[in-house]
């Protein structure tokens, strides 16, 4: 696909801030008509099951699927914000529930580290 998109821009000669795909009059394109492009693609490639599903329902939801991998991943919030835009409260406020799979790794790097110092060792 990245290689598609790429000939796409070239043979476009598109420039940083053009718009990938066009309207009719090479503005935007209408949300109906990537609603209705989005679900028919949903339709060709999942299962009748996966299709009614929320399973990629909305092409937003391609961005959802996105920062909790990279959370779930271990990519640091702060960074996770960074690429997505958002501060981190707010990353955190909405994907802090779907962060999982982490805590065999983390207790690894808890016990790796020792005992943790006592509080006098720093004053």
């Amino acid at each position: 696909m990245t290689r598609i998109l790429r000939e796409h821009v070239e043979r476009e000669g598109l420039k940083p801030g053009d718009l990938l795909f066009q309207g009719e009059k090479g503005d935007m394109l209408a949300g109906s008509v990537i609603r209705r492009a989005w679900r028919t693609a949903r339709a060709k490639v999942l299962t009748p099951h996966e299709f009614e599903s929320p399973l990629g329902r909305r092409v937003y939801d391609l961005r959802n699927t996105c920062l909790t991998n990279w959370l779930n991943g271990g990519i640091p919030p702060a960074q996770v914000a960074d690429w997505a835009g958002n501060s981190v409260p707010v990353l955190l406020a909405t994907y802090a529930r779907c962060i999982d799979g982490q805590l065999a790794d983390m207790k690894r790097r808890i016990e790796e580290g020792g005992d943790l110092p006592d509080v006098g060792a720093y004053t």
